[in-house]
């Protein structure tokens, strides 16, 4: 073991170093699991049986489990690349696009970049709405409880997303990926929680009779939807579905949280088989239980549209874990962004004081802290202009929608398939690089639909915004 000595020569030692040089890593199977489940379970599994209604019982099913076991494939291509060439004892590359500069190079090094950190961008914009709008679903809750489900129950989210960004402002200044084991270990309860009340409200749902029209190809033509709807609202959902498993813009920054011995690949390899297995029968219970709950008239999401109204306490507290995820997942996304943004500055002003210097306080009840002033301005000018935009735009989940489905392609599948053949050395037009670029074209088939179900989704929210109204 490395270990790092004080500027003094002190003989004891000050902080324990990994194999380059770095802190050394304490990530073990279960935290990085955490993040996977963090980052994966987001409050879109109460949509899925919408998405489940579009489709119907063959083909919504069907799509669930084929894109998590092709999430699932291509996350263990990905861990075998974080070291390079060889996968078990090569040289360590720390983030997705240094992963691929290893493998392929070029412009691709850049393209990669781009799709990822627009991506963690958008979901951190994203996040802030949908966690101000479960915040405003439990004072709506209360509201029908009171007045009646009739009655006009309007709250602004507003204040929520500014309360939001103040917690974030707090937590952004935690140094790095490294140290959110503990956030993420309560995001993953979180989720768990509010999924399984969801469930749970659905069985009830059901076994007391209260049983949605349902079919085998889901919304009907000319009874539910017009066959536009139908067409736009199936690309739509077969996108949600896939985007719903994508975690791998974030794989390569939670395997490098992993301790070396056993082998990062395995570990990750495993984490991500948990991951996606817990992830999958969630989204199966959700998705199939909703849709024979409400049917072809499911709501968007179980609990912020009022699919179900009692008992309210258990509604609020479901939102309450919704909102309290997202203030973990936020960070688990935004974190890699962080880190990007610096190491740029770092390299660019290596003299700079205010860029490198860090300094250890104390806080109250929080014990020895590091302080870096870049970090700290940094930082909370990022999370400042994701509250604003969020603000501004209410509509930016549609935005997101969109975001994913351009960067579903390369990320999930094209980068990891196209660097196992260099990794591997696949021949060309072999049966396995025949079958790999096959996946990866069915793939881009499916980000381009949902693209296009995503534009005129947006283009139909756009129609109707009106900047700065209450939730009704």
């Amino acid at each position: 073991m490395v270990i790092s000595y004080d500027q003094e020569h002190n003989p004891s030692p000050v902080v324990p170093l990994d194999d380059d040089g770095r802190e050394k890593r304490t990530g073990t199977f279960w935290t990085a699991s955490a993040h996977i489940i963090t980052a994966v379970i987001g409050s879109g599994v109460l949509s899925l049986a919408w998405a489940i209604a579009q489709l119907g019982w063959v083909a919504g099913t069907v799509i669930l489990v084929t894109f998590a076991v092709i999430t699932y494939y291509t996350s263990t291509l990905l861990a075998d690349c974080y070291r390079s060439p060889n996968s078990d004892t090569g040289t360590r590359n720390y983030t997705y696009m240094g992963v691929v500069r290893a493998y392929l190079g070029g412009t691709q090094v850049q393209l990669c970049g781009l799709a990822q950190y627009v991506n963690l961008v958008g979901v951190t914009i994203g996040y802030t709405i949908t966690a101000s709008i479960s915040l405003v679903a439990i004072g709506r809750a209360n509201c029908y409880h009171d007045k009646g489900h009739s009655a006009k129950c309007s709250a602004s989210p507003y204040q929520y997303m500014g309360a939001f960004g103040i917690v974030q402002i707090i937590l952004s200044q935690i140094p790095s990926f490294h140290k959110l084991s503990f956030l993420s270990l309560i995001a993953a309860l979180m989720s768990f929680s509010y999924a399984s009340i969801g469930i749970g409200l659905a069985i009830a749902s059901v076994a007391s009779g209260k049983i949605g029209k349902t079919e085998l190809t889901g919304t009907v033509i000319g009874v539910d939807v017009s066959a536009s709807d139908k067409v736009w609202r199936s690309f739509q959902a077969i996108g949600d579905i896939a985007f719903s498993y994508a975690f791998t813009t974030i794989l390569i920054e939670i395997q490098d949280t992993l301790r070396s011995s056993p082998p990062e690949n395995k570990v990750m390899k495993k984490a991500s088989l948990a991951g996606v297995s817990t992830t999958t029968v969630f989204y199966i219970l959700c998705g199939c239980i909703g849709y024979a709950t409400f049917g072809n008239s499911a709501p968007g999401d179980f609990l912020t549209d009022f699919g179900f109204y009692e008992p309210y306490w258990l509604v609020d507290f479901a939102n309450a874990c919704i909102a309290l995820h997202l203030i973990g997942a936020y960070q688990v996304y935004a974190q890699p962004f962080f880190r990007f943004v610096e190491n740029i500055c770092k390299k660019k002003w290596p003299e700079s004081n205010f860029i490198n210097h860090e300094y250890s306080s104390k806080i109250p009840l929080l014990g020895k802290c590091r302080v870096n002033f870049f970090r700290l301005v940094w930082r909370t000018v990022y999370v400042i202009l994701t509250t604003v935009v969020a603000m501004i735009f209410p509509f930016f989940n549609s935005i997101l929608g969109l975001l994913g489905a351009l960067s579903f392609c390369p990320l999930t599948v094209y980068f990891p398939v196209a660097m196992h053949i260099a990794q591997k050395k696949v021949k060309v037009f072999s049966p396995r690089w025949l079958a790999l670029n096959l996946l990866v074209f069915v793939c881009l088939i499916v980000s381009s639909l949902a693209a296009v179900g995503s534009v005129v989704g947006l283009i139909q929210k756009v129609k109707t915004y009106q900047p700065f109204k209450k939730v009704d």
